[in-house]
This record gives structure tokens, sequence and C-alpha cells, in this order.
């Protein structure tokens, strides 16, 4: 595989085109994708890397279905494999993203968060990632390209070390098809963190065994009581793959990443690239004298439970979710409210910007001064700017 130039190392370029040099430059051995929108650029990349020779596999594939089956065959066997996908893509691998859990298959995807049908939409909201929360794998969300591009190689990482697989979440034309500066690292840099991958127990001809075979009552339980533990664990090694990748690059990220919390009076709580809208504000805010922040939580699973009980505990916080968890609370929302369990904290649940709907600068100022409500709220947001839609009260 040749390596990238050093002029191709600090680009103007969309973060889809980013994202899939990142992916390259992390060895991937085996590549299989279904191009879906919003990120078909992505899977078209990574084609045009194999048509060129540097990528050694590959795999054009009918389905979403096909590819996430054809790479845990890969990555059974002892390839380092990749893919990406978005909304309906993602829910069409749902039973095969279990198996690959299960089977402890360090798989890593790139997921472009798109908004699911009906009635179709290809614009983002994070209704898809957040429907597989609880298929096993850790899920990391980037509020910002250059993040994506970090988190590729960290994603690996984390995956080998834990064998649990990753999904590197990224919001749909937010960020997918935004066009910006974004220093793209080198390929010793990439090499230098990530080691050659060598998976212990594999499917070999010359040395059989089986991986994800029947298990019964008396043991099946023991298996998935294993990969919650594992889960746990794993944050010490997301935490040790951003530490890592910091000293590399001089960019880490871990569980969280907290803007101006420490003494704030009140606190935004996101995922995603809106957060970059709601640290703008806070900004703002800042230089007026209010006692504001936000909260980014990049790893939902694992859920960083006691890490956020300490950033939030006594604080009026307002979760945000791009996500609805239809005839329940939102999911973020809830989240955060049982890890604030037994605090003083008041917490108020904002959820909307669904199918593509912007949650703007000027909605993130009105819910920083929502906030000041001695109760709290529960609303749709993210209807500013659409002409004659009122703003559900």
């Amino acid at each position: 595989m040749s390596e990238l130039s050093s002029k191709e190392r600090n680009l103007t370029v969309s973060g889809s085109n980013a994202a899939a040099r990142s992916a390259l430059m992390c060895r991937p051995e085996v590549v299989a994708a279904y191009p879906i929108t919003p990120t078909t650029h992505v899977a078209e990349k990574m084609a045009r890397y194999y048509a060129d020779g540097k990528l050694k596999k590959f795999i054009p594939v009918e389905a979403e279905f096909s590819a996430i089956s054809a790479l845990v065959g890969a990555t059974a066997a002892g390839s380092r494999s990749f893919s990406v996908t978005g909304g309906q893509g993602l829910l069409l691998m749902h039973e095969v993203l279990h198996a690959a859990a299960g089977m402890r298959l360090p798989l890593v995807m790139l997921v472009g968060n798109r908004a699911v049908s009906a009635p179709l939409n290809i614009w983002n909201d994070e209704q898809d990632t957040i429907s597989q929360r609880d298929v096993g794998w850790i899920q990391l969300y980037a509020k910002s390209n250059q993040e994506v591009v970090d988190l590729m190689p960290q994603a690996f990482f984390i995956a080998e070390k834990t064998l649990i697989p990753v999904m590197v979440c990224v919001d749909g034309f937010f960020l997918t098809h935004a066009v910006e500066q974004i220093i793209i690292p080198s390929q010793k840099q990439v090499d230098d963190f990530l080691p050659k991958f060598k998976l212990k127990d594999k499917l070999d001809s010359k040395n059989p065994i089986s991986l994800g075979v029947y298990a019964g009552p008396e043991h099946y339980q023991l298996f998935r009581e294993d990969l919650q533990n594992d889960f746990f664990n794993s944050m010490k090694v997301i935490e040790e793959a951003s530490d890592k990748w910091k000293k590399i690059s001089g960019r880490g990220y871990g569980l969280t990443d907290e803007f101006k919390c420490s003494d704030a009076e009140k606190i935004i709580v996101s995922l995603g690239s809106m957060t970059l809208n709601a640290i703008a504000v806070a900004k703002e805010l800042r230089s007026k004298g209010e006692k504001v922040g936000v909260l980014h939580i990049r790893s939902y699973r694992p859920f960083p439970r006691e890490k956020i009980k300490k950033i939030l505990a006594g604080k009026k916080i307002g979760v945000i979710d791009r996500a609805i968890s239809l005839g329940a609370e939102a999911p973020l929302y809830v989240e955060v409210s049982e890890a604030l369990q037994g605090t003083n904290s008041i917490i108020s649940s904002f959820y909307g910007g669904l199918g593509g709907r912007s949650i703007t600068r000027k909605e993130f100022t009105e819910l920083f001064k929502k906030l000041d409500s001695v109760k709290p709220i529960k609303k749709w947001i993210g209807y500013d700017g659409f002409e004659g839609v009122k703003l559900n009260e």
C-alpha cells in the first residue's frame, strides 16, 4: 500500500473523503460495503483504493446484511476488517451486529447517522445508531471531522485490544459532506500507534476451532456477563487510546469532552456535531459573565456513568437528543438522569432536530435561558428557521 504524500496530510476536503483516507492508513485487509447515503463517498473511495492497489481486498456486495456477514467471516479468519453504512443500511445489519459482538470480533465500522423511515428521509439525526445501542458494539460519537479522522485508528486499537467491535458515529451531511481543512495523520503516525493485527483465536484449517457455537441455558448467560464486564472495562482502553494518540498527534479524545463545565451553573449535554453550536453560544454567554458549559458525550457505549455524574452533579442540565424513543423519554436524557440519581441536579430534556432539522445558535441561546427554570422542562426543539412551523411548548 502506497503512503499518502505530505501534501495530502493537510487538506481542504470533505468529511467522507477524509474518513476514507484515515481508514486506509489503518491498513484494513478486507473492506466490504454497500453504498448508502450519506456515506456513499466513503464506500466509493475504498473501492477506488482497491482498484488502485492501495487496499488488499474490497468486496462489492448486494446489500448491507451481506457486507457485515462477509466481514464476520473475514475477521474470524484473522483479517483486520472495515465497513461503512448508515440509516436503513445499519438496520439491515441488525442480526449480524449481535453475532459479531457475541463472537468477540474486533470489527470497525463508520456510520453516517441518518434518519430512518417512514417517512423516507436521507438527512441527519441519530435514531439509527441509538436504535442499535444494545447490540454489543462500542459507540463513539464525533463532533467534528477532525475527530472522525483521529478516531479511526483509535477505533481499531480499542476493538482489537478489547475484542469488542466499534462504531465511529458521524452526523450525516452536517459532517460527511462538509468541506473544511482537516489534518490527515501520516502513515508513520498511524503505524506507530496501531500494532499489526493478530487474532489469537481464529478460524484456521490447520488448527480447527469453532466460533459462535450453540450455548444452552447453563452457559449462554455467562457469555453475556463476560461481555458486559469487558464493556465496562473498555472505558480504560478508550482513554488509553486517547492518551496514546495525543502523544503522537497532539489531539486527544476521551470518553467525554467538557467545555467550561467545572464552574458552570448551567450545562448543555449532547452527542455529535450540534455540540459545536452549543460551544459557540457558550463562549458568547461566557463573555457576558454567564457561567454556562457544554458536555459532549463521545462514548455512548460504554456509557461513562460515574464520570458524567462527577461533572454534572448539582448543576442545571439540559440534555439534547437528536433521537426519540417512541413511547418513552428521550434516550440520552434517560441515561443522564439515571447517572444523576441522588444528586440535586435539575435535568431538562430537549429532543428534536430530527430528519435534518438544524439546531441553531439562536435556539441554543434560548435553551440556556430555559435552564434558569426551577423545574425540569421537556419539549421538542429544532423548528427555528422553518416558516409556518410553530415550536411546541
